[in-house]
């Protein structure tokens, strides 16, 4: 097996990265949409909020903290469980 550059694993780091806050990001119009009264499915940023919130965890509790799986996860938890109380309650 070829050894890979680490400058290479460093941008898949930072690209996968920016793609996870960009695919929580992508939530707010859901929450916007909940908040008008078009409801989503809250199920899958449920499982989102749960997953983001066990990865989280899991870069937090390694010997070394794993920032980029944090800092990846962090707006997933927020954003998740935003999603999914706003699908759920009604707020007028």
């Amino acid at each position: 097996m070829q050894k890979v550059d680490s400058t290479k694993v460093e941008r898949i780091g930072t690209i996968a990265s920016v793609m996870s806050v960009l695919m929580y990001v992508s939530y707010i119009p859901q929450i916007i949409s909940n908040l008008s009264g078009t409801k989503g499915n809250p199920i899958q940023p449920l499982v989102a909020f749960i997953n983001c919130t066990i990865w989280t965890a899991y870069g937090l509790l390694k010997k070394e903290k794993d920032w980029p799986i944090i800092w990846a996860n962090i707006p997933g938890i927020f954003l998740g469980a935003a999603t999914f109380i706003t699908a759920i309650f009604s707020f007028n």
